[in-house]
């Protein structure tokens, strides 16, 4: 049955027309000094996507995207997604090989690359270097000396359920794998968000300093502008940065992973001091579980009212949502579902548990990813009948509110006794002289497995094994209290936050 004539499909980029014809003077982005209105904006995607098609690109193409935030990073993706043209997003902190692999698995039929990580491709088995679109070299006359076309035809090909991205995974367990992303599930996504948050209208001034290649950064820093308001943009993070321009840009919302709040709070109390936040009216946190010791210090610095926890996945999207209302409320907790998602915490034969039970956590919503590019099996695997999981477990109170207990491959089981370590980190994070703190199991000739921490200590302060023993014996049975500690300068971490537990377990194989 064809849709009715009123269906219009709603892509990634028809919000932020739609913005411009209501008010094309308007400034949509800025990044310091450089800024575009929303009639700029227009123009420049309907470039990218000239200059795609005549340099041969077709729909359903890939164009790999290597670059740090910048003032160009939103045309592009919007401009090759309004012709259909999909664009792969590394992270361009990975390494040349790590690059490479990303490209060959991809196909990418071409390369758009920031100046300052374009050495990245120099050795790349692609052969497309000689090609490669240069963010501040010749990237502005590819894009601006391209005949503007006539893009309605195309235009009615792509449809909302069409992927527009690929976002690769951190592969911390195995080869990075592409996500792809479809423009319905991050529309959905948006207007799930503007109701959720309350931060996405054209009043309201957001700030983007994750990265955009990342799912999350790049989801939170396009809302802004498919809404019709404003975003700063970040090249780079920078703690006293950001606290400034929170105080002075007259900004009402930011997304941060918790790696930005332990720099902001390393700050000295003179700095974090110099700053008020009177516009700030949502702060939202992802990507990586936040310990609720740093909640309960973004709440004090920051107000009561402002702190959204969000717990997702590339995969799945955002999957619940705590409220401001409820972040010392309810302890360790992520929140409720999403808007329009349903959840299910299942056991090891698929059968749904009760509240207080753990369980992995499926989830079913209109913004799950499309499915693993290339890899069917790995797509089979990851969706049961419509559900999605990404290996977490979960618990669920009498009120309907969901904790997060661990990720399955990482319990720990001693004795034959599981142990979560995310249990025993919260615990860790609570010493006053613990920076950061990780857990893994690693191998016990008596019980099997058992419990080793990785310890960040602050600077200034004493630490010892018997200290951290002692801190945890006050809150831990003494099956889960930490056999072993290992005191590391810092954590291995992807950039979006989460610690590479599997970098952690290969040292400690390494020391064996």
């Amino acid at each position: 049955m064809p849709p009715p004539n009123t269906f219009i499909p709603q892509t990634l980029v028809s919000g932020v027309l739609a913005s411009t014809r209501a008010h094309p003077k308007k400034i949509a982005l800025a990044e310091g000094e450089r800024h575009l209105s929303y009639g700029d904006l227009a123009d420049r995607i309907y470039q990218v996507a000239s200059a795609a098609l005549q340099s041969g690109f077709q729909p359903r193409d890939n164009i790999a995207l290597i670059s740090p935030n910048s003032l160009e990073y939103p045309e592009i993706v919007l401009g090759l997604s309004l012709v259909g043209i999909q664009t792969v997003l590394i992270n361009p902190r990975l390494t040349s090989s790590e690059v490479d692999s990303i490209l060959q698995d991809s196909g990418a039929a071409g390369i758009i690359i920031h100046r300052s990580v374009a050495g990245l491709i120099s050795n790349s088995h692609c052969g497309l270097q000689d090609r490669a679109i240069i963010i501040g070299e010749n990237y502005d006359a590819w894009r601006s000396e391209a005949l503007r076309k006539d893009f309605d035809d195309l235009i009615q090909e792509v449809q909302e359920w069409d992927t527009f991205a690929l976002g690769y995974t951190a592969g911390t367990t195995g080869k990075p794998k592409g996500v792809m992303l479809s423009h319905r599930s991050r529309v959905l996504t948006f207007l799930s968000m503007s109701v959720a948050y309350g931060c996405y209208s054209p009043d309201d001034r957001s700030l983007a300093l994750a990265p955009m290649y990342h799912g999350a950064g790049f989801a939170f820093g396009i809302a802004p502008i498919f809404f019709g308001g404003f975003c700063e943009i970040m090249p780079k993070f920078d703690p006293e940065k950001v606290l400034h321009k929170l105080s002075t840009l007259a900004l009402t919302n930011t997304f941060m992973v918790p790696t930005h709040f332990n720099a902001i709070f390393s700050l000295s109390s003179e700095l974090q001091g110099k700053h008020r936040f009177p516009t700030l009216k949502t702060i939202i946190s992802n990507a990586a579980p936040l310990p609720q010791a740093t909640k309960e210090k973004i709440v004090e610095y920051f107000g009561g009212n402002v702190l959204h926890e969000t717990y997702g996945s590339t995969e799945a999207g955002i999957v619940t949502n705590l409220r401001p209302q409820d972040q010392l409320r309810k302890i360790r907790c992520v929140g409720q579902p999403f808007p329009l998602t349903q959840i299910q915490l299942r056991n090891d034969e698929h059968k749904e548990v009760g509240p207080g039970e753990v369980g992995e956590l499926f989830s079913r919503s209109p913004y799950l990813f499309n499915g693993y590019w290339n890899r069917p099996d790995a797509t089979v695997e990851t969706f049961h009948n419509g559900w999605v999981s990404v290996g977490d477990l979960a618990v669920r109170d009498d009120e309907g509110f969901y904790y997060i207990v661990d990720r399955k491959k990482d319990v720990i089981i001693s004795g034959g006794v599981n142990i979560y370590p995310r249990e025993i980190e919260e615990i860790l994070y609570r010493h006053p002289a613990v920076a950061e703190a990780a857990v893994i199991g690693v191998s016990d000739s008596y019980w099997g497995e058992s419990a080793k921490a990785f310890v960040v200590q602050k600077p200034g302060t004493s630490l010892t094994k018997e200290d951290l023993e002692s801190h945890c014996r006050d809150s831990l049975a003494g099956f889960k209290i930490p056999k072993t500690y290992e005191w590391i300068e810092a954590l291995p971490r992807n950039a979006a936050g989460k610690v590479l537990k599997q970098e952690l377990k290969q040292l400690t194989k390494e020391e064996s």
